[in-house]
């Protein structure tokens, strides 16, 4: 009889991942993983303990992707390419983005990756409780594009439908405005607004 074959976290997050991009969030199981990687469901439990477990190996294997080394740059322009390069991982695997908040905490990635965020704040000048919010405020926008973006697209049909009523003008106005704005428009003119906000905020009264 064959010796059971040995699969590393990597060749899990693949499989995984695979069925992610394939069938979606709802596809993803132990079974669909099992039968991706051509074993039954019970062997899969030799790794992991649950679907949970294997979604966390997800997360941590497409933030794996995302370049840590940051060029010599002012602080500003590093925050810039720290969240665009998160947005592009991500956004390459958009059925990933609703396991994001769930478990980034767990992902050794996302540390590594907020740990460099918070040491280019402090060398912005935010220290202690504001440091806290300007992270907060710079996650929140990183991880809200992502999020608004699956699930109410500008060009989805909820923004259809707010251009086509006529109660609240300026959401109409605004909708039909919105509708001509690409995702990569909306991150990014977005966190240009937040980072000069940090710079005035750095520069004092």
């Amino acid at each position: 009889m064959p010796r059971p074959r040995s699969l590393s976290p990597a060749q899990l997050a693949a499989a995984a991942l695979a069925v992610l991009d394939r069938e979606g969030l709802e596809g993803l199981s132990m079974r669909t993983v099992a039968k991706e990687l051509g074993m039954g469901t019970m062997s899969l439990y030799r790794y992991v303990t649950d679907r949970g477990q294997l979604e966390e190996l997800v997360v941590d294997s497409v933030l794996s992707h995302t370049e840590l080394e940051l060029p010599p740059a002012d602080p500003f322009t590093r925050l810039r390419i720290l969240a665009e390069r998160v947005y592009e991982a991500v956004r390459a695997h958009p059925s990933v983005v609703p396991l994001l908040l769930i478990h980034r905490h767990r992902s050794i990635v996302s540390r590594q990756w907020g740990e460099i965020a918070l040491g280019v704040l402090d060398e912005a000048g935010f220290t202690g409780k504001n440091r806290a919010i300007a992270f907060r405020a710079y996650l929140s926008h990183v991880l809200g594009a992502l999020q608004t973006g699956y699930y109410s697209p500008l060009d989805g049909a909820g923004t259809a439908a707010l251009s086509g009523q006529d109660q609240f003008p300026m959401l109409a106005e605004t909708a039909k405005a919105a509708r001509e704005v690409r995702a990569e428009e909306e991150f990014r003119e977005g966190l240009e607004l937040l980072l000069r906000g940090f710079k005035d905020a750095t520069r004092g009264p």
